[in-house]
């Protein structure tokens, strides 16, 4: 049964209570996903007291709890140039030197590690995600940033309209964690949000978000039958699109897609599979996330009965894991300084307030079908540039927001809400905070020549035509 968490004006209720103060830290991420891995490094790397809140045991979200995989390009469109580097570069050659990755550079288009798509799928960085939680508590450790798991951010506290903490839940009981500078890492804009922030959900046509998936593992696959019937089928869109679209005509295929999403690991006969497909549920409101996990699992267990029963190379394979959550692609996108629109994507339209450099392509699934996926018709350029006034919202102070919740229209945040422009963006984030608590200004007031001489230093990378002696404005001018 599916127990209805939505209130209503009949079932609501005043409700009062004293919580304890936690002490009060120079900058708070809320969020241990991947912007948030980047954005509480930056800011504790950058002088700044960091506590980093995360909902679960660990840390890494999608990377981890989402079991979401390969991380998608960090490179250019063509693959010539890597964009994405820092703190998400740092991670991954740490896990390449335990075995536990492979570079992105050694990862062709079109090869089983991207799922044998060509087109926005070069240079991706297959990963295993039980390194990923070691390696990023190691990387937090030694940087000095503070942890508290299994906590939840429920609520903030505001003095005007500065937001100087927030209301912590745990098995500890309710919280106020007070801070300078709250960065929001939530991917959902959780913190931006209740503080009153604006924010904008879904396509303008209707509202509607891109489906939910749960990714799961199997192992046991025949990966050289695999590879040499995907490779004798070119004309399939997807996968083994072609014996989908004959079980989809008959009713056999129990998630509406066109193909299997499907990619190889580092170990022999494991496979990612990201073929699931909940549409019309939304991913800020817990009844809704409650029956996209239930509708989830019933859609694994019967791909699993069709993969076996009928795709070449899955006769023995067998359920490894399924995600600990359902993964979310889109929810809200808080309302910056800046909108990043597609157009801004498709001119690769240079931003004195340059902040991050990524190639993605325009990934959208359809949140009414089977369709979508990344899509060349939107022509993107060969690079881009994300602003630092996408991070800043409109009229709320002492918040900055990174991930999938920056401000960006629902077509340009469908290409960068993956996981390695959330790390750019977290670690662009984390830095400025740290900027502003030392400087004494509000994060919107942070000199963008510092912030970027920062990020620079710690390895990002802004582009070939970054003058390091840009003017010392701010993102008012």
């Amino acid at each position: 049964m599916i127990i209805d968490s939505r209130e209503t004006a009949e079932s609501t209720m005043d409700y009062r209570r004293r919580v304890p103060i936690g002490e009060p830290v120079d900058v708070l991420v809320v969020g241990g996903g991947p912007a948030g891995i980047a954005a509480a490094l930056a800011a504790a790397r950058g002088g700044a007291r960091t506590l980093l809140i995360e909902r679960f045991g660990y840390l890494g979200g999608n990377l981890t709890a989402g079991l979401v995989g390969p991380c998608m390009t960090s490179f250019s469109l063509d693959g010539s140039e890597q964009l994405i580097r820092g703190v998400f570069d740092e991670l991954v050659r740490r896990l390449v030197a335990l075995g536990q990755a492979r570079h992105p550079s050694e990862i062709p288009a079109g090869s089983a590690y991207c799922g044998f798509i060509e087109y926005g799928h070069d240079k991706v960085t297959p990963f295993e995600p039980e390194a990923v939680k070691l390696v990023a508590e190691q990387m937090c450790a030694e940087a000095g940033v503070e942890l508290l798991l299994h906590t939840f951010v429920a609520d903030v506290r505001t003095e005007g309209d500065a937001v100087t903490g927030v209301v912590c839940a745990s098995k500890s009981g309710l919280r106020l964690q007070p801070a300078t500078v709250v960065v929001d890492c939530s991917a959902d804009g959780d913190v931006a949000a209740a503080a009153g922030a604006e924010a904008e959900v879904g396509r303008e046509s209707d509202g509607l978000t891109q489906p939910m998936t749960l990714f799961f593992r199997i192992r046991g696959v025949d990966d050289d039958l695999v590879e040499e019937y995907v490779r004798a089928h070119p004309d399939d869109f997807r996968p083994f699109a072609s014996i989908v679209a004959e079980a989809t005509a008959a009713g056999r295929f129990p998630a509406p897609r066109r193909g299997v999403g499907m990619y190889r690991t580092l170990r022999p006969g494991v496979w990612r599979i990201n073929t699931t497909r909940i549409l019309g549920r939304d991913g800020t409101d817990a009844r809704d996330l409650t029956a996209a996990e239930l509708q989830g699992r019933d859609q694994v267990h019967r791909l699993m009965r069709f993969f076996r029963e009928e795709l070449p190379g899955f006769a023995n394979c067998e359920l490894l894991d399924t995600a600990a959550t359902i993964g979310v692609r889109e929810t809200r996108r808080i309302v910056g300084e800046y909108q990043l629109s597609l157009r801004d994507l498709q001119s690769g339209r240079h931003f004195d307030d340059v902040i991050a450099m990524c190639g993605y392509p325009v990934d959208i699934h359809d949140p009414t079908g089977a369709g979508g996926g990344v899509d060349d018709s939107y022509g993107t350029a060969n690079a881009y540039e994300i602003p630092y006034r996408s991070l800043v919202p409109l009229r709320v102070e002492q918040v900055l927001v990174a991930g999938r919740c920056l401000s960006a229209t629902h077509e340009a945040l469908a290409a960068i809400r993956v996981m390695p422009p959330a790390f750019a963006t977290g670690e662009a984030a984390g830095a400025a905070a740290a900027i502003a608590v030392r400087l004494g200004v509000a994060p919107r007031e942070v000199p963008i020549e510092e912030l970027q001489r920062a990020l620079l230093a710690g390895g990002a990378y802004l582009g070939r035509e970054l003058v390091p002696h840009v003017s010392g404005s701010t993102v008012r001018d």
